[in-house]
């Protein structure tokens, strides 16, 4: 008799990631299977949480396309003060507003929004830490930096994470932006950067 799949799924409908550490340490959540939804692989989240693990407690946190949820989900677990979610797909907010329901959180916040129009109308308010995974071959990463920059949404001294195709070095963000740490997980670039308040 054949073996079942190990993880049907994942082509069910819906994918399922699970919380590495904090509160919620080792919960299970699902996520709607979509295009461009990829969560940000276990061990990347681990090794990114453990050079934010000491700015992460009380941070003002934006996950800018938050997808799957995986980021941001897992900041709040680890003591984020509060954490916005913004994502153009209704069926990954909506997912993400079943889980806060199921976890009793009350300090995450969620919309759905094209988020490069959301930055540069709405009333910025400077995040510590924000979480930039935009879907691939959208041109979205650089605009979006530059928007966070220009229009006042990062505090003096913020983290910002990027995950992308091309190497950090090459993708032209903003000047006061200190490359911190990076690495690579197969073919995704992903690496932190600290910003200065010095222009």
């Amino acid at each position: 008799m054949a073996n079942p799949p190990i993880r049907p799924s994942a082509h069910g409908g819906q994918g399922q990631l699970r919380i590495i550490g904090g509160e919620w340490r080792s919960r299970r959540l699902d996520f709607p299977n979509a295009e461009g939804l990829r969560p940000t692989p276990d061990r990347v989240r681990e090794t990114l949480f453990n050079w934010l693990a000491p700015y992460i407690s009380g941070a003002r946190v934006l996950d800018a396309f938050t997808g799957s949820g995986a980021l941001y989900l897992e900041a709040l677990s680890r003591g984020a003060g509060m954490a916005l979610a913004l994502d153009v797909n209704a069926t990954a907010i909506a997912s993400l507003r079943k889980h806060l329901d199921t976890l009793k959180c009350g300090q995450g916040q969620l919309l759905q929004s094209d988020t490069l129009r959301y930055l540069e109308t709405q009333t910025p308010t400077p995040f510590d830490l924000v979480f930039l995974d935009p879907p691939f071959s959208k041109n979205l990463l650089q605009p979006a930096c530059e928007l966070l920059e220009s229009k006042g949404w990062l505090a003096n001294n913020a983290w910002i994470y990027t995950e992308s195709e091309a190497v950090p070095s090459s993708l032209g963000l903003p000047a006061n932006w200190r490359l911190h740490r990076e690495k690579k997980a197969g073919n995704v670039h992903y690496a932190l950067w600290e910003r200065s308040g010095e222009q």
